[in-house]
């Protein structure tokens, strides 16, 4: 879901290019990306993209083709799995498998009516990540030679932890939700097609740049109070409160300073009192502000690629194109680093 503050944040949105990202460490979230992968990657009639077996592959074929593409512009990715997640996040979870059962019925529906661009819509919304596709995912990052680890629980909180440790240069991701975790840097888009369809009309998917400190000096507001408007909006471990959108959270705490003053205050949002639990509101402000450590600190390296194991994965059991892996191997292979680089700092 990720939290909604879009809007909020525009003012401090940088649209960057590939070259500007050259020679950075990037942390990735895993899920949100093949997520997206599996979302998108779609034959016409929404149905994802299988194997001979009727096994899905289109988060394969993303995480291949968009890593490469990464890579031969000479930036390290990091893939960051999520770990078991937190018991908050439990019942955000159940509602999600719920809607999306939900939407691959209604996609079922608009195939069955041969109404193909009414199919993709709900086939992008009921997107499956199983534990296969996640092992298939980290086989073929290891053959592929791209480090990948697993967080103790969110993936976006342990790019935020590794971005300002200084392991890496920025994390990313398509949801907002690092920024609440503290990341000083979030990158979107960064594993999306650089077109999308949209209403019939092809656009240009641009690269969004975030810095932290810049966000907070244009609202004028602390990374606490960004946490309350997050709280107040909803996030992955509590559903915020209904009717109440993030221009109206964010005049809230300016005006209020704190959640706690708005309940004290009795304020209302449609005829109904904000109230929460303020064991629950502590809870909820420690998740994003003490970022759980994993037992022992990984060791991420980049290495060779594994040649034969690649073509054994994806032609042999996957069924993927011969000449197409081919070229990307030559292509991962045979990477060539660019020469200039663009300091992205020089934009703050």
């Amino acid at each position: 879901m990720g939290v909604k503050i879009s809007t909020l944040i525009k003012p401090a949105l940088t649209e960057i290019t590939l070259p500007n990202l050259l020679g950075k460490k990037i942390a990735i979230d895993a899920f949100n990306s093949i997520y997206q992968f599996l979302a998108t990657i779609r034959q016409p009639d929404g149905t994802p993209l299988r194997d001979h077996q009727g096994n899905v592959t289109s988060h394969l074929s993303g995480l291949l083709f968009r890593t490469l593409r990464l890579i031969e512009n000479d930036i390290k990715p990091l893939y960051v799995f999520d770990g078991p997640p937190h018991e908050l996040k439990s019942q955000i979870v159940q509602e999600r498998r719920e809607k999306r059962e939900e939407e691959k019925h209604k996609m079922l529906q608009a195939q069955d009516e041969g109404d193909f661009e009414e199919a993709m819509k709900h086939a992008q919304a009921s997107s499956k990540l199983t534990s296969e596709m996640i092992e298939e995912s980290k086989q073929m990052l290891n053959y592929m030679g791209v480090p990948y680890i697993e967080a103790p629980h969110d993936g976006e909180a342990e790019a935020a932890r590794l971005t300002n440790e200084g392991l890496v240069w920025a994390c990313s991701s398509q949801d907002y939700d690092s920024l609440l975790f503290g990341s000083s840097r979030l990158v979107r888009n960064l594993t999306m097609s650089r077109t999308r369809r949209v209403k019939g009309t092809t656009i240009e998917v641009q690269i969004e740049y975030y810095f932290l400190e810049k966000v907070l000096n244009e609202l004028k507001i602390t990374r606490e109070q960004l946490i309350d408007i997050g709280i107040l909006v909803g996030v992955d471990f509590f559903p915020g409160f209904k009717g109440l959108g993030e221009k109206t959270a964010y005049k809230l705490i300016k005006e209020n300073g704190s959640i706690e003053t708005i309940i004290n205050k009795g304020i209302e949002v449609r005829n109904t009192p904000i109230e929460i639990d303020l064991e629950l509101l502590n809870t909820l402000r420690k998740i994003f502000l003490n970022v759980k450590k994993p037992d022992k600190i990984p060791n991420f390296v980049w290495k060779k690629p594994d040649e034969e194991k690649l073509r054994e994965l994806l032609i042999e059991q996957k069924n993927f194109s011969e000449e197409r892996v081919s070229s990307a191997i030559k292509r991962l292979v045979q990477k060539k680093s660019q020469k200039s680089q663009v300091n992205l700092d020089r934009f703050f």
